[in-house]
């Protein structure tokens, strides 16, 4: 059974860092294309970062230069570096791997069907 388990959110003041981790089980991870999304109250669901499984990287523009999405395939875990946290970084944040049933999101179906719990990560002014 695949199992995503997501951890390391919490509260900071703007200006402050986290790093979230995503650990992965029941999936080939090495073969897997990973992603970070968030979903605050009221908004949709955005995706954050992905990692390719060959290393490809992307980012939302609202986090790029902020957040470092990485992955170590000896412990099937995909992390998200964010720094410099501004308010508008409070969400839920989601990991996610690729297969499964396709995911409505931000608008659109995303690849990513299968999804951790979610990790609240919350920025105060």
């Amino acid at each position: 059974e695949e199992r995503l388990v997501e951890s390391g959110g919490g509260s900071v003041q703007a200006g402050g860092s986290l790093t979230l981790s995503c650990t992965v089980s029941g999936l080939s991870f090495d073969d897997s294309d990973m992603a970070w999304f968030r979903q605050a109250p009221g908004n949709e669901c955005e995706l954050v970062s992905y990692i390719d499984d060959d290393g490809s990287i992307g980012y939302a523009n609202s986090v790029k230069g902020r957040f470092t999405i990485s992955r170590d395939n000896a412990k099937s875990t995909v992390y998200l570096q964010m720094n410099s946290l501004k308010p508008e970084d409070t969400a839920v944040y989601f990991c996610a791997a690729e297969g499964g049933v396709l995911r409505y999101c931000g608008g659109g179906y995303v690849k990513f069907g299968y999804w951790g719990q979610g990790t609240q990560v919350t920025v105060s002014s």
